[in-house]
């Protein structure tokens, strides 16, 4: 059985190699005859197929301009019917000898499956009904050297289409439309934000120092400096800057870089939306998340309710939990009857959830969340109150230090967003960065972790009142697409070099 897959390995990699051949002979071909088409520079457009397709009363027996990759083509001697794809669509062509001439259809009959052709042609519908444009002039504009996989029916290997996403582009229509809609989605919370009176910003993505959040940035040199700079993990600490120097509505769609694992859910570049407003809470920022969401839902898939990997989702209500109320209600364990720390470990170690000798009760919390609650969170959920362990940069609960004013939504069972109302106290923050360093630097004794002490600066000339929310755009593109991995919602993911490469 071994034996027989590499002999049809080898097979096909000899068809491939004079499928090579034959097509670099017609490329020489063309050149030696004074027609390289590679020298074409430009081809006055005038239509796409999509026009034609949609308005068919207003264009049929008008004369149209186009230029597109030839797909597929039936042969019927002296006329053909091809078929021709844009970046707006495909569609139908009638070609035949009398109306083009004997030598351009003769030239035209050696050219291959995947070449660039422009065209111009009067639209009519076949007397089967089908929308077309009849050929009058056509010329070769590109020469494709590499054979589409149409004898496959479509490009389904999902390396391979990670891998070479232009090809994915080119044999599966349907994935454009999936990049498309990220596009039409970054568009609509760009317009919804500008529309609330908060103004786009860029930050820098090369920072100067590593600091103490638990991301795992990547590192790199700076020649001229001399120094070691880090891609940045996060946009938070300029934004708020910013807030500090009176731009007190201001967000950014950021590139950010963790040198982490790699799953369905992560890549190790992503984009994210953080945004800032001044004088606002995180109860503002909730209102604010569910609002825009229910937007999205609306302008990208027509209604509330959407369907994500078979399950629908309700975009149009929302459940708010605090972690005590979720852990309570999805495990029964009380976080106000446990009196203490032992208490709280005693009551996971009941519950046969493992956590660490020394944990509190806020770190037990967190655990049980974990354990019990995450994975029962299908409709959209905002859970807040947060433990004031895993919260160094929120502001604590006045009612309850031990808490902080922190929430995350999840839909589907995956965290879609995080927001706080900002800790804007100096003293405190110091505080929490420097305990947030030490940890790490316990855990992880070779890393350069330092406190950022310029933003701590920064709060001590004052920052007002501010609710800010962080999201991953990834994310909500494969919920509002249906795509099961983010690499489906990534034009060019990251993707190990093969071997030989």
């Amino acid at each position: 059985m071994e034996q027989n897959s590499n002999v049809n390995e080898v097979s096909e990699e000899l068809e491939l190699s004079e499928i090579l051949r034959i097509r670099r002979d017609k490329l020489k071909a063309l050149c030696d005859a004074g027609a390289n088409p590679f020298e074409k520079v430009k081809y006055d457009v005038d239509t796409y197929t999509s026009d034609i397709i949609e308005n068919f009363e207003e264009y049929e027996g008008k004369t149209v301009k186009i230029a597109g990759r030839l797909m597929s083509r039936r042969d019927m001697g002296k006329a053909n019917f091809i078929d021709v794809a844009d970046s707006k669509g495909k569609i139908q062509c009638y070609i035949r000898v009398n109306d083009v001439g004997e030598d351009v259809f003769e030239q035209y009959k050696k050219w291959d499956i995947g070449d660039i052709v422009g065209f111009s042609g009067m639209v009519f519908r076949t007397r089967r009904g089908e929308i077309s444009v009849h050929i009058y002039e056509i010329e070769l504009l590109a020469k494709s050297l590499l054979p589409l996989p149409e004898k496959f029916h479509g490009l389904k290997d999902t390396e391979t289409r990670y891998r070479q996403r232009y090809l994915d582009l080119i044999v599966n229509p349907e994935v454009k439309d999936t990049f498309v809609k990220r596009s039409q989605i970054l568009k609509e919370i760009r317009a919804y934000l500008d529309g609330k009176g908060f103004l786009e910003v860029d930050t820098p993505i090369l920072v100067p120092i590593e600091i103490g959040a638990s991301a795992r940035p990547f590192v790199t040199h700076h020649n001229t400096l001399d120094m070691d700079m880090y891609l940045r993990i996060e946009t938070e600490l300029y934004l708020k800057r910013l807030i500090v120097g009176g731009m007190h509505r201001v967000y950014e769609v950021g590139r950010i870089f963790r040198n982490e694992g790699m799953d369905t859910k992560h890549n190790p570049e992503f984009t994210t939306i953080e945004l800032y407003q001044a004088f606002t809470d995180y109860k503002g920022i909730m209102d604010l998340v569910e609002e825009m969401n229910k937007m999205l839902a609306v302008k990208i898939c027509g209604s509330e309710k959407i369907t994500y990997q078979g399950t629908e989702i309700d975009m149009g209500h929302w459940e708010r939990l605090t972690m005590a109320e979720a852990v309570k209600k999805y495990s029964g364990a009380d976080y106000y009857s446990w009196e203490s720390d032992e208490a709280a470990r005693e009551c996971a170690k009941s519950l046969h959830v493992e956590v660490a000798p020394d944990a509190t009760k806020g770190r037990v919390l967190i655990e049980l969340f974990d354990a019990f609650v995450e994975e029962k969170l299908i409709q959209p959920t905002i859970i807040y109150d947060y433990p004031v362990e895993n919260s160094p940069l929120a502001k604590r609960k006045p009612s309850d230090p031990a808490f902080t004013e922190r929430f995350e939504y999840f839909i589907n069972a995956t965290e879609f967003g995080n927001a706080f109302s900002e800790l804007n106290d100096p003293i405190d923050q110091k505080e929490r960065f420097e305990k947030q360093v030490a940890l790490k630097k316990k855990e992880e004794p070779s890393c350069h972790a330092e406190v950022d002490y310029d933003y701590v600066t920064a709060l001590e000339y004052g920052m007002p009142p501010t609710g800010g929310l962080g999201f991953g755009v990834d994310r909500l593109v494969m919920l509002l697409t249906d795509s099961a991995s983010i690499r489906d919602v990534l034009l060019f993911p990251t993707m190990k070099p093969l071997a030989d490469n």
